[in-house]
């Protein structure tokens, strides 16, 4: 059974970039904290709005005097001399009271404000909630991208690698039997061991690019993960997916949002300090019970116990503050003003990143394209070196510029590749408008 467990849990998981996604936003450990703070904002809510509902205490309050106040009175009052005085105790050794009492606030300006301030802090939190998502969905795009990005790279170097021993294995054997020149080996030998050091140099980045990924997706550091997707499929469909003409309003961004809810709670922090000039007003009725002995009888049947009940209301008027309502309340109007300011501030500066990421995207598309056909062209131009080399009508050194030129269109190609990729994703996340893959 033990067996079986541990090898279901070594098996590797399969993830397409939109169920990384998913995942993701599932387990990531910023998403699941952003999640936590929603449930922390309901129930600040729910607590700030029981403040005004009705409140109900119970108080139970047991004495024993070790050793009992005396009193003196005028001994007269029983019969004594003028001028002389009685010691006298007042009171049992021993007493105890139970007391529960019912309050409920009438008015408070504090409270409305909590009340509305509640709420948006809410909405903050769910914008903070959406502002996290959209980031981790980037991540895990630009993290899969890269993790892809690499193997299509070790790919195209092993392909390189495989074809370049072939060449130097055949220049090698015409050059010992006296037909070629060393230099045309040694220009061969030169470019192979360039892309033996890439292909391990990239062979180290899987490692780091996985590792990577699986941190996104909130996974152990070392987690076994397949991924089902290929760069250029991603590639393409970004490609037919193109919104850079749609018309984006600012005002529906998240950041605009956030920025938007800050303004919201400075105004309540306007409201709550000039809420701090108006009366409270609240209600209260007790009642109890209260025992007194010189023994401890409380528990005992035959204890007498004396009933009182209570009922009033508590009316507090703020008239003087030596101006420190007034100080807070204009701190208040001057932070109201900055957001106000950053407000406009955030629009405009969003009008000019949403702009900005479109450009990036349209270029990211034009430099997919332009690389596509330079790697066609720089293929082609390499199989006619070759051919023209090991015919003996062209020399190594155009050989290994053509070569040269090849592997540098095809990085150029990978990369532009993933570009598209992560322009587009840079342009849903600004814009808060996403696409399933």
């Amino acid at each position: 059974m033990l067996g079986s467990f541990l090898f279901a849990q070594e098996q590797p998981l399969s993830f397409s970039l939109q169920e990384a996604i998913d995942y993701a936003l599932e387990n990531n450990r910023q998403a699941k904290n952003a999640s936590r703070t929603i449930d922390a904002a309901k129930q600040q809510k729910w607590e700030t709005t029981a403040t005004g509902l009705p409140q109900i205490n119970a108080e139970i309050n047991y004495q024993n005097f070790l050793k009992q106040q005396v009193s003196v009175i005028p001994a007269e009052f029983f019969g004594g001399n003028q001028g002389e005085f009685a010691e006298v105790i007042f009171g049992t050794k021993q007493n105890a009271t139970a007391t529960a009492t019912l309050s409920q606030l009438l008015f408070d300006g504090s409270y409305l404000v909590g009340l509305q301030s509640a709420k948006v802090f809410l909405e903050i939190s769910k914008n903070a909630k959406e502002k996290t998502d959209l980031e981790v969905r980037q991540a895990v795009i630009n993290a899969y991208g890269n993790v892809l990005l690499i193997e299509e790279n070790i790919l195209i170097l092993e392909r390189n690698k495989t074809v370049l021993q072939k060449n130097l294995d055949e220049v090698t054997k015409i050059y010992e039997n006296g037909f070629e020149e060393l230099e045309s080996v040694e220009q061969l030998q030169i470019t192979l061991s360039n892309v033996n050091s890439q292909l391990n140099n990239v062979k180290r980045l899987k490692t780091i690019a996985y590792q990577m990924l699986s941190v996104v997706l909130g996974l152990d550091f070392n987690s076994s993960i397949i991924l089902t997707d290929s760069l250029e499929t991603l590639t393409v469909k970004n490609i037919i997916l193109d919104t850079t003409d749609d018309s984006t309003d600012v005002k529906n961004t998240i950041d605009f949002r956030i920025a938007e809810n800050d303004k919201k709670a400075k105004e309540l922090m306007v409201k709550l300090e000039k809420s701090k000039a108006l009366p409270s007003l609240s209600a209260f009725i007790n009642g109890g019970y209260s025992a007194f002995d010189n023994q401890f009888v409380f528990f005992d049947n035959n204890t007498k116990w004396f009933g009182s009940s209570l009922v009033g209301v508590n009316l507090s008027v703020p008239i003087f503050s030596s101006g420190m309502r007034s100080a807070s309340t204009q701190r208040a109007k001057i932070n109201l003003e900055i957001a106000e300011e950053n407000l406009t501030d955030t629009e405009q500066m969003l009008n000019l990143q949403i702009e900005t990421a479109k450009s990036d995207f349209k270029f990211a598309i034009e430099e997919y394209e332009n690389k596509k056909l330079n790697l066609n062209l720089a293929e082609r131009i390499e199989q006619k070196n070759q051919t023209k080399f090991f015919e003996g009508v062209g020399s190594s050194f155009e050989l290994r510029q053509a070569q040269t030129q090849l592997y540098s269109a095809q990085q150029e190609f990978l990369q532009a590749m993933l570009n598209v990729i992560n322009t587009k994703a840079a342009l849903e996340t600004i814009t808060n408008k996403t696409t399933n893959f």
